[in-house]
């Protein structure tokens, strides 16, 4: 796999960083759930929580970071299976308790191997069905 070393797209990620942390407002454990959206499509991805420090380490890279709750540390999006998330641009909601960042992936967000991590629907009958497509095989990747 060819490696890929992204640049921001955030001209100033100190100055970016001290304007975002003057309008949001984190939970009580300090993260911030945050939507992840393909820039082309609008398809929501993922939903994700960061704390400060990846939300830093996302705008002075210009790749999502986010904190994994399960593991209690901070990741790459993309670090093991080289899925990165280029950040193309970063919204807040009105009262500055979520974001989203519109983000080209590369190759899929879902770590079972869809594009997208919401690839099941429920049908007005109740039932779940599949309606994404696998990208790849988890157990080549992981």
């Amino acid at each position: 796999m060819k490696t890929m070393k992204p640049k921001s797209n955030i001209h100033n990620p100190t100055s970016a960083l001290r304007a975002l942390l003057n309008v949001l407002r984190f939970n009580d454990q300090g993260l911030m759930p945050t939507v992840i959206q393909d820039v082309k499509t609008k398809q929501v991805l993922t939903l994700c929580y960061l704390n400060d420090v990846a939300l830093k380490k996302s705008l002075e890279t210009g790749t999502v970071h986010l904190f994994r709750r399960s593991q209690n540390r901070l990741m790459q999006k993309g670090e093991t299976s080289g899925h990165i998330q280029l950040i193309r641009e970063v919204l807040v909601d009105c009262e500055g308790k979520s974001l989203v960042l519109l983000i080209e992936p590369r190759v899929a967000a879902c770590h079972v191997g869809y594009f997208t991590c919401y690839f099941r629907r429920l049908s007005r009958l109740g039932t779940i069905t599949t309606v994404g497509r696998k990208l790849f095989d988890p157990a080549n990747v992981y």
